[in-house]
Formats: structure tokens, sequence, C-alpha cells
């Protein structure tokens, strides 16, 4: 069994945890969640999460990689190239080759290293549908990068479930709790961590019931009035959700310091 005690978490919003709690209450997330499952196994490990939200996979690579080599994790997660597949000059070859060149990067200093691919956002909002080739390109390429580097992939593409509106935020791009979980949840089985299986790929119960026409229709105007619009003026006056923002976890850290511990175990009456 492979224990793993440094782990490193690159990438864009999805990892920070947006969508998964709020800057009030602080964020959670696939790797937070991901994190506490390898803490069960090794009480020891030490988890930094670099990622910020908005960030382009170029962004990731330049701003995160070398960062992540200086920590010299043992396990790493690297998950960016969305915010690219949004953007109007998307190259699939461009940002696969960012992908690459930090699989080979952090897979040469001797990490284990874990990625997925993306749903196909037509399924999860109408809207995107004109984007579905692109999340095909790039899904293709993650694979073919991740494997000519010896990558381990969460393939969820394959799987009705990531598209239940149930696993997503409001706002349809970023996943909700339930969602954060079940992509932890995969990266745990691919990782093939103790006590991890393929549960995740199961449907939810009860199934929803089938939208008619109208109700789809009135969905997408609010959803595009709701998040759209403001993401499309974003994107034209040049401002990025991640400006002026740093990463929540630069340090390799316990999970939980003993002065979190403490606060927590006063909250609930304990010494």
């Amino acid at each position: 069994m492979t224990v793993y005690s440094r782990y490193v978490a690159l990438g864009d919003s999805q990892t920070e945890g947006v969508g998964d709690g709020d800057d009030r209450i602080g964020l959670r997330g696939l790797a937070d969640r991901l994190a506490e499952r390898l803490a069960a196994i090794e009480p020891d490990l030490r988890y930094a999460n670099l990622a910020v939200r908005g960030k382009l996979a170029s962004e990731v690579h330049a701003e995160q990689l070398t960062a992540a080599l200086a920590l010299r994790p043992d396990l790493v997660t690297v998950v960016a190239g969305f915010n690219d597949l949004l953007r109007p000059g998307f190259d699939a070859d461009e940002v696969a080759g960012h992908l690459d060149m930090m699989f080979a990067a952090l897979t040469g200093s001797g990490a284990v290293v874990a990625t997925l691919t993306f749903p196909d956002v037509a399924r999860i909002t109408p809207l995107a549908r004109p984007i579905s080739g692109r999340v095909t390109a790039l899904n293709q390429r993650i694979r073919g990068a991740a494997q000519r580097h010896g990558v381990i992939v969460a393939d969820t593409v394959h799987y009705a479930v990531v598209t239940d509106p149930r696993l997503w935020s409001p706002d349809r791009l970023h996943a909700g709790p339930i969602g954060h979980q079940r992509i932890a949840d995969a990266l745990a089985h691919a990782l093939r961590l103790p006590g991890a299986d393929d549960r995740w790929t199961e449907d939810l119960r009860p199934p929803l019931p089938a939208r008619g026409a109208l109700s789809t229709v009135v969905g997408e105007i609010r959803w595009a009035t709701t998040f759209l619009g403001p993401w499309l003026g974003r994107r034209l006056t040049g401002r990025s959700s991640g400006a002026g923002r740093t990463a929540k976890r630069p340090d390799l850290l316990p999970l939980r310091d003993r002065a979190d511990t403490a606060g927590a175990e006063r909250a609930a009456g304990g010494p």
C-alpha cells in the first residue's frame, strides 16, 4: 500500500473549492476532501493547496509549478484547463502543452501525479452545446499527456452522474458539495487508496423527474441572466475572478494544526 505524506494540489477554482462553502465560512472542495481521506491513512500528512480561481492552464503552469516542486511533494493533483474551454481563443494543443510540461516536471521529481477529465458541459446546460467539441478535444489530449508521463487519470466523463444537476452549484460552472465529494472519491479510486471503490460512479437516488420544454427554457434564461451575463462581463473587461487572490494554503501543513484542534475542542466543551 502506498502511503502519501506530502500532498500538493494545483489548479483553479475547482481545486480551490469554489462551490463547496464560501469566502465567509471557508472553502472545502475536492482537494481538501481528498486530503482528509489521505490523512485517515497517514495522520502525519502535510497538505498544500496552491490553486486560485479564474486561472488558465498557462497561469497554473507559470505561477504554481515552481512553488509545488519546491515543496517536494510525493503526491500532486493537477486540474486545469476548464477556464480555457470557455475562452474565445481556446487552443486544445496549447492548453495540453502546459499540462504536459507540468506532468513532466512533477513526475520527473518523483511525485505521483493525478488528474481528471472534464464532463460534457452541454449535458449540464444546453446553452453550452457549442463547446462540447472543445471538451472532447481537451479530454483526449489530457489522456495522451497523462499516458506519456505515467500520470493517473480519474476519467469521469464516461459516467452519467457527473452531469446530474445535484452535483453542481447554481452557476453550473463549479461543483457543489456533493460534486466535490464525488470528484475526491474518483481520485481516491484512481489512486487505489484503501477503502476507495467505484461507488462514485453510481447515479443519485431518486432520479430527477423529466423537465418539460417550458421549464427548460425558463431555467436557461434565468441561468443566463444570473450567471452567464456577469461572467461575460468580466471577460469583456479583462477582469478575472482570481484577481488579487492568493493560494489559500501555500505551505505544507498538517491537515488540522494544533491550534485548530484545540479551538474545536474548546468549542465542544473539551479541554
